[in-house]
């Protein structure tokens, strides 16, 4: 008979262990400061840095779609890559790391931006519950 262990790991969902939560496999605590943010938080600040950079999409580009890209993006690399998060992340408490605690930097913040921007890089996540994006730039997203 077939079981999830032939499919493959990123098919099978979270591990089932009792004592598993995301980002243990990356040395994280479970909840607190440093942990992996949740997604509801991500959603959320996701939601404010949109809609940040719509009203200035708005404001100097007449609402064009591929400018407020263009506002997303580059908010994203210059915030992410020296501050650590963006204006959305910054208001919900979460931040941007390497692996291992460095902050994020500016090469991760474009890679991550770049692939952020694609959208399905995003939405396709592991049980750490790190999306490619994240995975690709070797940074995630942990609470303040």
């Amino acid at each position: 008979m077939i079981d999830r262990r032939d499919i493959g790991s990123w098919l099978s969902g979270p591990p089932t262990e009792p004592d598993y939560y995301p980002g243990r496999a990356l040395g994280l605590p479970r909840t607190g400061s440093g942990s992996v943010a949740r997604p509801g938080r991500r959603v959320v600040a996701l939601c404010i840095d949109w809609a940040a950079c719509l009203l200035i999409s708005a404001a100097f580009f007449q609402s064009d779609s591929i400018a407020t890209l263009a506002v997303f993006a580059a908010e994203q690399m210059v915030l992410v890559g020296t501050a650590g998060f963006g204006l959305g992340h910054r208001v919900v408490g979460i931040k941007v790391v390497r692996l291992g605690g460095d902050p994020a930097g500016i090469p991760a913040a474009i890679i991550r931006t770049l692939l952020l921007c694609l959208v399905i890089p995003a939405v396709v996540f592991d049980a750490d519950q790190r999306g490619l994006h994240d995975k690709v730039a070797k940074t995630v997203l942990v609470r303040m």
